[in-house]
């Protein structure tokens, strides 16, 4: 029974080995990056033509039937070629472009089923048909560009690109997720002809902002040299009022002893005029109390007695002008009543005096008239008689000059001698040289100047009009007595 048992198990065992065996050949398990193609039944597969012969099966397992069903794997990775195409442009321009496309089969099961009817086998030769596609479409596009549409609008040349190969990639179970085109060559050179005026201003713009650049680096430069100079200055002048500092504080060092000294002297000078200021200060307090005090309270004792006295006085003159008032005008009274009554009597004098001076005054002007009558009859005659005499004496002149001058020489000759011996008068001493001879010629100089006074009487009784006037012009005969000289010759 055990051995039944036992051998019951092994072949249950057995089994289910061979269905794992047989499950394992199986099952099929699709990767995320692969489809799996099963072919050899009959099946549907939506969005596909009846009819297809095969099964697609992405991301899941499947159980495929030995000998019956056939599975292969269709890669849903990324894929790339390079694209280097001869293209020439619409201008004839022979270009070459340089790109590269990056593809891969479409998710969805139709572009799986068109891939696989076309790459299943030649999955490696994938990049070389999209080369191809790409390459004839490309040339077809830059055909019809020019070069400055290439150059300035690279984007429209790959959407172009992209646009016409569509639908062949379409057909081929293909999408295209990116295509780039990296360079275009140009063998001729004129892409680069084409560059040379803008490379010539970018040129000219860099050695414009070169030179710019060196401006304004040299005017920093002169800056920054000006600010190392200031700043040098700066320093020097720094260092020179530190060393003056320096010296300053070594010289007071220097005449910090001296200067302390003095500064002591000092102190004892200010005290000792602050202790003679308080001497001074304390003896004028001493003099205040001892001296002023005093003398102000006499002052101030004689003062107020002064001042009492003055007040009886003035009380005492007041009382006696109020009195003297009171009698004045008592009297004023009085004598008011009296002159009117002289005033009265005075009057009635006054009338009388005045008639009676009336009388008095008209005989009075009667008598000085008759006196001035007389005195003018008197005048007006003596005035005749003087006439006729001075013209008497001037018809005498005129006859006999000298006689006239003789007669009034003699009449005054003692006065004339007087005069001349009046300048001896004050003669104390006086010394003759030559005795009687000097004499002689001193008394012969004197009658010589009388001699000469009588010439000029002369002369002026000549000058003199008929009428006895003297000369108008007198200066001319003054002249002649100043030239006249005191000897007589």
């Amino acid at each position: 029974m055990p051995m039944v048992v036992g051998v019951v198990a092994g072949v249950a065992v057995a089994a289910v080995l061979v269905l794992i065996g047989l499950f394992k050949l199986m099952w099929r398990v699709a990767e995320p990056n692969e489809a799996l193609i099963i072919s050899g039944s009959k099946h549907r597969t939506e969005g596909l033509e009846e009819g297809m012969g095969f099964r697609i099966v992405t991301g899941r397992g499947t159980l495929v039937m030995p000998g019956v069903q056939a599975v292969r794997k269709l890669s849903l990775d990324l894929n790339e070629t390079e694209l280097h195409v001869d293209c020439v442009t619409h201008q004839g321009i022979p270009l070459k472009v340089r790109g590269v496309v990056i593809f891969k089969v479409g998710d969805d099961f139709v572009s799986i089923a068109n891939s696989a009817r076309r790459f299943l086998d030649q999955q490696k030769l994938m990049s070389e048909r999209v080369h191809n596609v790409f390459a004839g479409h490309l040339r077809s596009i830059v055909g019809g560009l020019t070069v400055e549409d290439m150059i300035r609008d690279r984007e429209k040349l790959t959407g172009q690109t992209r646009a016409a190969c569509g639908t062949e990639m379409e057909k081929l179970g293909l999408i295209v997720d990116s295509l780039q085109i990296h360079e275009i060559e140009d063998p001729t050179g004129y892409i680069q002809n084409l560059a040379m005026p803008h490379a010539a201003a970018v040129q000219r713009d860099a050695r414009i902002a070169q030179a710019e650049a060196n401006r304004l680096a040299t005017e920093a430069e002169q800056q920054s040299f000006a600010r190392m100079a200031e700043a040098t200055r700066d320093s020097e002048i720094l260092q020179a009022g530190y060393q003056a500092e320096r010296d300053k504080a070594a010289a007071k060092a220097r005449q910090a002893g001296p200067l302390a000294e003095a500064g002591a002297r000092q102190e004892v000078v200010v005290q000792e005029t602050r202790v003679a200021e308080l001497e001074a200060h304390r003896r004028e307090q001493q003099l205040q109390a001892d001296v002023r005090k005093p003398a102000d309270a006499a002052a101030y004792e004689t003062r107020t007695l002064a001042e009492a006295d003055r007040d009886a006085r003035i009380s005492s003159a007041q009382a006696q002008a109020q009195e003297t008032e009171l009698a004045a005008a008592a009297e004023a009274t009085r004598v008011k009543a009296a002159a009117g009554a002289e005033a009265e009597a005075t009057k009635a004098r006054g009338e009388a005096a005045a008639q009676a001076t009336r009388a008095t005054g008209e005989a009075e002007a009667a008598a000085a008239r008759a006196r001035g009558l007389a005195e003018a009859e008197a005048a007006k005659a003596k005035g005749l008689a003087e006439a006729e005499a001075i013209k008497a004496r001037a018809a005498a002149l005129a006859e006999n000059q000298e006689a006239v001058v003789a007669q009034q020489l003699a009449e005054n000759w003692p006065e004339i001698v007087k005069a001349g011996a009046s300048a001896f008068g004050n003669v104390d001493n006086m010394v003759l040289l030559n005795g009687a001879d000097g004499m002689a010629d001193l008394f012969a100089k004197a009658l010589t100047m009388g001699g000469t006074g009588l010439g000029l009487a002369r002369q002026l009784l000549a000058s003199m009009d008929p009428n006895g006037q003297a000369p108008q012009d007198a200066s001319a005969l003054n002249g002649q007595v100043q030239k006249v000289p005191m000897d007589g010759k």
